[in-house]
């Protein structure tokens, strides 16, 4: 599943410093929840990533020596990080949480990975090892609206996900 074009567009008018403001701290939010993320990175960890969601105007890139994440618009000319991934917005959160296999959607072409493949490797095991859940990661930032928001976005995922990817073995 694709992000709705119709909520992509608004991006490409928006404040990047908001866009930013929110990722940043959903991207805070994870790092609290799961401290030693990067650990695993070793050498790579002073490399920076780029995730290029395919169905947003958008580039998140991210600098785990920091921890830091930059949003920055696709058509920006930025210079380019050490290692790429990109793939519909779905389906690179669904790496982020290990609830697909990478292998399978990179040579069935749904994901194009570019740069440092050994650092994309190193990313990749890091991720899968931190066994991240969104919905229950970021639940607590709803305060005590919580339990919806953790089934709302369980939902979503769940739909987002339906018959699109292969699960991790």
């Amino acid at each position: 599943m694709e992000f709705p074009r119709a909520l992509a567009i608004p991006l490409n008018y928006m404040p990047l410093a908001a866009i930013e403001r929110v990722t940043g701290m959903l991207f805070r939010r994870v790092m609290k929840e799961h401290p030693g993320l990067f650990e695993r990175l070793g050498e790579h960890r002073a490399k920076r990533f780029a995730f290029l969601p395919s169905d947003l105007p958008l580039v998140f890139e991210v600098e785990p020596g920091q921890p830091a994440i930059h949003v920055i618009r696709r058509d920006s000319g930025r210079r380019p990080a050490d290692a790429s991934v990109e793939g519909p917005l779905f389906m690179l959160l669904a790496l982020l949480e290990g609830r697909c296999d990478a292998d399978a959607l990179f040579f069935s072409r749904n994901l194009s990975v570019t740069g440092d493949m050994e650092a994309m490797l190193a990313m990749r095991n890091a991720l899968d090892g931190a066994d991240i859940d969104l919905p229950r990661d970021l639940s607590t930032l709803a305060g005590p609206l919580a339990p919806l928001f953790g089934k709302v976005a369980e939902d979503i995922r769940r739909r987002a996900l339906a018959d699109e990817v292969s699960p991790w073995s």
